[in-house]
């Protein structure tokens, strides 16, 4: 076999080691904790490692370094799982029981076929993966059966010490970042407008932007066009780091998952340490996706505004979130002039997006009538093309009829599953702290053509703090201004709502 290059022998001993410490880390979790898949990673990973070892004089083949990709995702995958399970929120855990099932299954075929690769030679192995099966389910029956007592218990926002211990030993185990980049999006219709204002943002500048709007608005999908743009990628090169906040929901677990993609050891000032990292790094990009998830809690709030403010100190670190709604995380100098929340695409744009997933096989006028019921939302109009190209126009606005939105919303996650993903913008700590926001929802879900503001004053709802309830609504992007200055709610949102809370008014 060819004998590897320096760097690349270099490289591989270096994930060797990483290797090597990593199985006498999770051997320790394994015996104290008594969590049973961790018997399974430590043998993975030692042979693994016996694997790497033995091929150190030849080269790998790119079979066997897929095979390694696929190991390292698993363990992400487990990584996410057990996060997951800590999380103490009952109806978040209710909406996402799909994406755990399903991320449960992928790591059970992981690992099985981490044992056949590696050739791992235990018999204890599938006793452990059936008991990290069967403590799951006993996990999902107890949130169940708490959701149905319906519990007015508050739940703590710390991190839970298996979280801890997790992300202590995981950063201990390894001096570099496992963490790679999201591609750049394929199919990227009608933002070109917005591509091109944040990358005037970057001219002779480190820009502060927040990338706002509703969900299923594709804000991840322009920031990752912004990560891959050749501008971008020529200003920062290896200095661009994207983090997914989505699995963060307190202060402490974010700046833990921003220590992990740094590649950094967890200290006992994480926040600090974030801080000198970049203050004494070449130029980078910092985008932090989805921070919604752990801003929008009061608890936390003001610590990562704080955060972000330490952030944006540093000059030479451009800065880029995406958040759910219209509002801006405060006591942060944001770059002017601000980027307005996305809005849905023109339909040119919307139609392109249909005919690069569903083809141009289909006849104009469907086209016209699934579009009209995504109202050119990004994310509608991708699941629906899909499904399209798989049944086809009539049978999709025939099931459309009786199933709705529930349609497509057969996926594991807010980015395949459009239920879920409103569902995320309705658990909003803002919508809940206003009371009658939900009811105003629902009520502007009934009239396809909205409210105006002399309406609205004039209404005897029953709300009697309406004016706050359309303020809320606005700030999280649930309704919006159509040109003609009416309160408006998307056709998807709409749908969905007269599912799940019809208006009785």
């Amino acid at each position: 076999m060819p004998s590897l290059s320096s760097a690349t022998q270099i490289r591989l001993n270096s994930v060797t080691a990483c290797l090597k410490a990593a199985v006498d880390t999770v051997d320790i979790l394994a015996n104290d904790l008594r969590i049973p898949f961790f018997n399974s990673i430590s043998a993975t990973i030692e042979s693994l490692t016996k694997l790497m070892e033995e091929n150190t004089l030849g080269t790998l083949s790119p079979t066997m370094l897929s095979h390694i990709g696929d190991f390292i995702m698993t363990l992400h995958k487990i990584h996410m799982f057990v996060e997951a399970q800590q999380d103490g929120n009952k109806i978040k855990i209710l909406l996402r029981r799909s994406e755990m099932n399903t991320l449960l299954k992928d790591c059970k075929t992981g690992l099985q076929n981490a044992i056949v690769v590696f050739k791992i030679n235990t018999a204890n192995l599938s006793k452990y993966i059936n008991e990290m099966q069967k403590n799951a389910m006993e996990r999902h029956h107890e949130v169940l059966e708490l959701i149905a007592s319906l519990s007015d218990t508050t739940n703590s926002e710390t991190t839970s010490s298996l979280s801890r211990v997790l992300s202590s030993s995981f950063n201990r185990s390894s001096s570099t970042s496992l963490s790679m980049l999201p591609s750049m999006p394929q199919i990227f219709h009608g933002r070109e407008s917005e591509l091109s204002d944040i990358l005037q943002l970057f001219i002779n500048n480190k820009p502060r932007i927040p990338i706002l709007g509703a969900g299923g608005m594709g804000k991840t999908s322009l920031a990752r066009a912004v990560l891959h743009h050749p501008d971008i990628i020529h200003s920062f090169g290896d200095c661009r780091i994207f983090v997914a906040c989505d699995v963060a929901s307190t202060m402490p677990e974010l700046v833990a998952l921003i220590v992990n993609h740094l590649g950094l050891k967890l200290s006992k000032n994480p926040t600090q340490q974030i801080i000198r990292h970049f203050a004494i790094r070449p130029p980078s990009l910092l985008i932090l996706d989805n921070l919604e998830t752990a801003w929008e809690s009061t608890g936390s709030r003001k610590e990562i505004e704080e955060f972000l403010a330490l952030l944006t100190d540093i000059q030479h670190l451009a800065l880029i979130i995406t958040m759910r709604g219209a509002e801006r995380p405060a006591q942060i100098r944001w770059t002017r002039p601000f980027l307005e929340p996305l809005s849905p695409l023109a339909y040119d744009a919307a139609q392109k997006t249909f005919i690069d997933i569903a083809g141009e096989i289909h006849d104009s006028n469907d086209v016209d009538k699934i579009l009209h019921l995504t109202d050119n939302m990004p994310l509608a109009i991708d699941l629906m093309a899909h499904l399209v190209d798989s049944e086809g126009c009539a049978t999709v606005l025939s099931r459309w009829d009786t199933e709705k939105t529930s349609l497509v919303s057969d996926g594991y996650d807010r980015r395949s599953n459009l239920d879920m993903s409103i569902a995320l913008s309705l658990s909003s700590p803002r919508v809940a702290s206003i009371s009658g926001t939900q009811d105003l929802l629902s009520l502007l879900s009934m009239l396809p053509d909205g409210l105006s503001d002399i309406e609205l004053k004039k209404s005897s709802f029953p709300i009697h703090n309406i004016l706050e309830c359309k303020a809320t609504l606005l700030r999280t992007s649930l309704a919006y201004y159509s040109s003609q200055k009416r309160l408006k709610v998307l056709v998807p949102i709409q749908e969905h709502m007269q599912i799940i809370s019809p208006s009785s008014t």
